[in-house]
């Protein structure tokens, strides 16, 4: 007992101290969880359907609106060059007579390289299976030459 006395009330405070700091950090940690996470528990995730959708975009149309004025190169005098989008192995290619506008790689391939002329796919896997791919125009109309190489 004379331990205690000597003491006197300072563990009693301490004790105190601690028991109040942990009741406060539990009630910071529940607020705080009430206002970030309200909306786990709430439905305002859930999936809505393709009317509303379209309800919520102000439209009832699928298709893209089509610009009522001519194309530059139309108004030129020039023929519009519309790019064509060409299947192979290896991936898209969008290509028009001038050149080949993008390369958009299949999975499991990547894009190795392009130009204005040629691009080539590789396979993920191993770098030995590739798409070539020579781009040419033929009355107007452009022409893809496909080589795999394994």
């Amino acid at each position: 007992m004379r331990f205690l006395d000597r003491l006197g009330r300072r563990p009693m405070v301490i004790v105190a101290g601690w028991v109040l700091a942990a009741v406060l950090a539990v009630l910071v940690g529940v607020v705080g969880i009430g206002l970030v996470g309200a909306g786990l528990t709430s439905r305002q995730g859930a999936p809505i359907s393709e009317e509303d959708v379209k309800r919520a975009l102000g439209t009832t149309s699928a298709s893209p609106a089509i610009p009522s004025s001519a194309a530059p190169s139309e108004q030129a005098g020039q023929s519009p060059q519309t790019a064509q989008a060409v299947k192979t192995p290896g991936g898209t290619v969008m290509v028009t007579c001038e050149r080949i506008e993008s390369m958009a790689p299949a999975q499991g391939w990547s894009v190795h390289e392009q130009n204005a002329r040629e691009g080539e796919f590789r396979g993920n896997r191993d770098n030995h299976d590739r798409v070539k791919v020579e781009l040419s125009c033929a009355g107007g109309q452009p022409q893809l030459r496909v080589r795999e190489e394994s």
